[in-house]
């Protein structure tokens, strides 16, 4: 019996020894593989120092174009854009359930996202039910952009980038809109993107004062490999107060040219004019910002109350936090029309120094509590005055919403702006312009570094004037708060002299006396030549002393 078991396991390894063979011998021997159906294969990618997965060569083929429109973002037409600390993931559920469609991140560095874990770890928020998807990055680099977007495009269905930001800091950084001149590095940046990544790369761009290089710029990123273009109606000099109105018929133009899908970006205040804009200039989709941020229940063509849509996002932030800049920035415009009332200028206080959840929470109720029995018509609402100190246009119509319902900000047109500069610098070139005058609560006429003084106290009013926000114990010599870290409970005038009459260290206030007199004679010894030296334990009560040479 064991000759047998012995027998068969000889024959065992023999026929695993020939298999073994085989499988080598045809290793190596070349495959012939469809070109249609590439390999299922993950390699590692380390560009810049970074490690990435590059899974380009995909499982199934990357859809591109309309094809890439229709089956993986579904058509949409309703598109929240890229926003800067305001589209993060609370803010985009929020959208979404109020019929966006497709949501974009927030734009991130993508040199900060590459090599920084902490910065990427808190702008890569999403969830499952945060899609369709579009995550943007700004950079002038294409292997620094690729290292991003190799990092977030598993959670993302396409990769967008910016080409469209105005703002200086993206002068300064040579991102945005201040690479449209440069037009081989673009090029070398989403060719890059669509040769390396598994999603698609889209891009939103601004247009030029030339409307023929506008559409070969369009035409030059289609080449390049983007499947998605935006177009913003404006030139990256129109911003801020000199904003004015996009030009739809530069988006139409773009749109004959180019055989991708495109949408269209700005003039969007409401529902209709998403229609309108769909119907004049033939895109497949609207996005919007500024319109989406005063009321984000745009797409349905509704205008909410404030405070429930208000009260909707802070349920969103606990199920998804986010810094508080973010809430309070949302607040300020979901709230906008009503905090440029002067009887709301407490509560616009109390809202910008609110740090807290619940902190927004009591505010947004102050302001339901208010003007809800005005919207249930229990009340009569008298128009309220506008603060003075706020720019507005007034309306030559009798159609305005009342202000606690969500709606859009209308902006002062350039013209105007520039009119109202003009006024200012006249006036403080006049030697007889009448002084600005400034008063307290009783009346009194008082001087404006006062009137700071009182508006700085009104921010803070749980704390009484002339005190410190933490209680303080004084020096035991002097009137000066002692140092929290001072060994000695001094202040550091007095720590300072303790130390030097004394011979003493203080690590709470960075004082070292007693070491730097013990490195001193330490020194002092050495260049006399002595060739060893003995340190007492306690230096305070054995000073230094050299040893002599022993024979």
């Amino acid at each position: 019996m064991r000759a047998y078991m012995c027998s068969l396991g000889v024959f065992q390894f023999v026929i695993k020894s020939y298999r073994r063979m085989e499988n080598e011998d045809i290793a190596t021997k070349p495959v012939t593989r469809p070109t249609s159906t590439p390999p299922s294969t993950e390699t590692i990618v380390h560009t810049n120092g970074v490690e990435a997965k590059d899974i380009s060569p995909t499982r199934s083929p990357k859809l591109q174009g309309y094809e890439f429109y229709r089956k993986v973002l579904g058509s949409p037409q309703f598109v929240v854009a890229p926003m800067v600390d305001q589209s993060e993931l609370a803010w985009r559920m929020l959208c979404r359930k109020y019929g966006a469609q497709l949501c974009y991140s927030p734009m991130f560095h993508s040199n900060l996202f590459a090599k920084d874990v902490k910065y990427r770890k808190d702008a890569l928020q999403t969830c499952p039910e945060d899609r369709p998807l579009i995550i943007q990055f700004c950079g002038n680099d294409a292997e620094t952009l690729l290292d991003a977007a190799l990092l977030a495009q598993e959670h993302c269905d396409a990769v967008d980038i910016n080409l469209g930001c105005p703002q200086a800091i993206a002068k300064r950084g040579h991102y945005g809109a201040f690479l449209q001149d440069d037009w081989e590095l673009i090029t070398e940046i989403v060719n890059t993107l669509h040769k390396r990544l598994s999603v698609p790369v889209t891009c939103k761009i601004r247009v030029f004062e030339d409307r023929k290089r506008t559409i070969e710029y369009a035409k030059m990123l289609e080449a390049s490999g983007c499947q998605l273009l935006t177009v913003h109606g404006r030139t990256r000099e129109q911003k801020g107060p000199l904003t004015g109105i996009a030009d739809w018929t530069y988006i139409k133009e773009v749109r004959k040219h180019i055989k991708i899908p495109m949408f269209a970006n700005g003039n969007v205040l409401g529902l209709e004019d998403i229609k309108r804009c769909i119907a004049e200039t033939g895109v497949e989709g609207v996005m919007t910002a500024e319109g989406n941020l005063h009321n984000p229940a745009i797409f349905t063509g509704k205008s909410m109350k404030t405070w429930d849509i208000a009260s909707e996002y802070l349920n969103f932030v606990r199920k998804y936090p986010c810094p508080v800049s973010y809430i309070r920035g949302h607040l300020f415009k979901i709230f906008h029309h009503l905090m440029n009332l002067r009887p709301n200028s407490a509560l616009r206080e109390e809202l910008a120094v609110s740090n807290q959840l619940e902190h927004f929470r009591t505010v947004v109720d102050k302001i339901k509590s208010k003007y809800e029995p005005y919207h249930l018509g229990a009340k009569i609402y008298d128009v309220e005055e506008v603060d003075p100190s706020i720019l507005f246009i007034k309306q030559g119509f009798n159609l305005s919403l009342p202000p606690w319902l969500c709606q859009p900000y209308i902006r002062l047109t350039p013209e105007t702006h520039k009119q109202i500069i003009a006024e200012k610098m006249r006036l403080a070139e006049d030697p007889n312009r009448p002084k600005r005058q400034f008063f307290d609560i009783e009346g009194n006429e008082i001087s404006r570094k006062r009137m700071k003084k009182l508006r700085r106290r009104m921010r803070r009013p749980n704390i009484p004037e002339g005190k410190h926000v933490r209680s303080l114990e004084c020096c035991s010599q002097c009137a000066n708060p002692v140092g929290n870290k001072c060994e000695y409970r001094l202040c550091r005038t007095c720590c300072r002299d303790k130390c030097y009459s004394e011979d003493h260290d203080c690590l709470g206030h960075g004082i070292m006396i007693k070491s730097r007199i013990v490195k001193s004679k330490l020194f002092k010894c050495q260049n006399e030549g002595k060739r060893e030296y003995v340190l007492s334990e306690d230096v305070e009560d054995m000073p230094v002393q050299c040893s002599k040479d022993i024979d």
